[in-house]
């Protein structure tokens, strides 16, 4: 009478522990990290333009940040951006303002630009990660992000202008 009891007792802790080796193994599965990737969503055009003679400097698409949740996001955990491409951040006031680089994986031309649509001021060639405050040099309403070094590339300079339509 022993024998049976015994089974029944061997089986049971077997399977108690078998169950709880799947449900570790399950969690260790569902406790893996996924990548999301950030794709490029054109929301607009943007022209940037030399002040002095009007010519036309570059044309980009642009995705535009005019929300709390995408103002401050930015850019942020992005591998890559094309050189055609760019975000414009609208702001609902005009103010100094001032960037910085936290989870920013891509270095950054950051253009600020004042109400009148006129380039105030360029931080160029920020560095990925880098939390030090970038200030404008004078009052934006808009700040444009581009590649690092496309503002030298154009020619850009205080004074220059953009013009932008949304979709």
């Amino acid at each position: 009478m022993k024998r049976p009891f015994l089974k029944i007792v061997s089986i049971s802790v077997f399977g108690i522990a078998a169950l709880q080796l799947s449900s570790c193994k399950e969690e260790r599965q569902s406790s893996e990290v996924k990548e999301v990737k950030i794709i490029f969503e054109k929301e607009g055009e943007l022209q940037l333009r030399k002040a002095a003679s009007d010519s036309l400097l570059v044309n980009l698409d642009i995705e535009i940040a005019d929300d709390e949740y995408s103002t401050q996001t930015g850019l942020m955990y992005r591998k890559s951006m094309a050189t055609n491409q760019g975000m414009l951040f609208i702001f609902p006031d005009i103010d100094y303002r001032s960037f910085y680089m936290k989870n920013t994986e891509i270095g950054l031309d950051i253009i600020y630009i004042a109400e009148d649509k006129t380039i105030v001021s360029i931080q160029k060639n920020a560095k990925p990660f880098d939390e030090t405050s970038l200030p404008s040099e004078g009052q934006a309403k808009y700040v444009l992000e581009v590649n690092s070094g496309l503002s030298d590339e154009w020619t850009l300079e205080k004074g220059d202008k953009i013009e932008f339509s949304d979709h």
